[in-house]
């Protein structure tokens, strides 16, 4: 395709998108107070973990902050649950220009990464509170803690997109393992120095700060790790079985190797000659 033609698909997918996308944030919309509830669930749970120790109420904040509140709110909805269709739009996109091994390799990515995802989503949900009642805690006594909706909710949303994110990088390990870029026996030499880069990394990830979400992101993380690597190794033997018996991977770009072409008789029969014509 041409860079004109190229563009122009772009653009009829991004309008796709981009009608998934309104359509979305409208149907939300209707849907704004499960929506809310759900969202605050978590500082509720926190809250009433606290009992009377912490006294804290949230509020919302400017004339226009509940409007916009609302607007961000179906929106990050239609996001979410528009997720399969706009990421089929980039799938459709790509997948032309795509060899079929590489075609082999995104379909497994399509079909792990959205579960992982939403596990790691569903992980943090449920790790929050405790985050949530760690720092709520800290409230002096005879102080009211007053906390602006505004502020929590983009809290919520970092701390589920790092737990939903978290959970992808054992998945783009196992991809790069598959396009030969690291092998199982790399991983598990570098095992040691990947699991203490995993607790750093979700020290520093969490918003909350807490110890409890840090251990409970990198316990799932370092399990994913563990099995990533076991799939990589069980990947390399394979390959190295498959050497052994004729496969032609593991020779230098200069080397020729030994390949026989064999006719059958349809062979033969479609090009018109006979089985003793040379």
């Amino acid at each position: 395709m041409a860079l004109a033609d190229h563009l122009r698909e772009v653009r009829a997918r991004l309008l796709k998108v981009a009608v998934v996308f309104v359509v979305g944030i409208v149907v939300a919309w209707f849907f704004y107070d499960q929506l809310f509830n759900l969202i605050l669930q978590p500082y509720n749970d926190a809250r009433e973990r606290l009992g009377e120790s912490v006294e804290t109420e949230p509020y919302i904040g400017g004339a226009g902050g509940p409007l916009l509140l609302r607007l961000k709110i179906s929106a990050l909805a239609a996001l979410v649950l528009g997720s399969p269709l706009w990421l089929y739009q980039i799938w459709a996109f790509i997948v032309p220009g795509l060899h079929p091994n590489e075609k082999r390799w995104t379909r497994l990515f399509a079909a792990v990464a959205g579960p992982l995802f939403m596990a790691g989503v569903g992980l943090g949900y449920y790790v929050l509170p405790k985050g949530l009642e760690v720092l709520l805690s800290f409230t002096p006594a005879n102080v009211q803690s007053l906390l602006e909706f505004g502020d929590y909710f983009r809290f919520f949303t970092r701390m589920m997109l790092v737990f939903g994110v978290s959970f992808e990088i054992p998945l783009f390990v196992v991809l790069l393992n598959l396009a030969g870029v690291v092998s199982g026996k790399a991983l598990g030499a570098h095992r040691p120095w990947i699991i203490v880069g995993t607790f750093v990394f979700a020290a520093v990830a969490t918003p909350s700060t807490d110890p409890f979400s840090m251990v409970m992101l990198a316990l799932p993380m370092t399990l994913l790790f563990l099995v990533s690597e076991v799939f990589a190794r069980t990947v390399d033997r394979r390959r190295a079985k498959r050497a052994g018996n004729g496969d032609f991977d593991n020779l230098d770009d200069e080397e020729a190797s030994p390949l026989v072409y064999e006719r059958d008789s349809s062979d033969y029969r479609r090009s018109g000659l006979d089985e003793d014509d040379d």
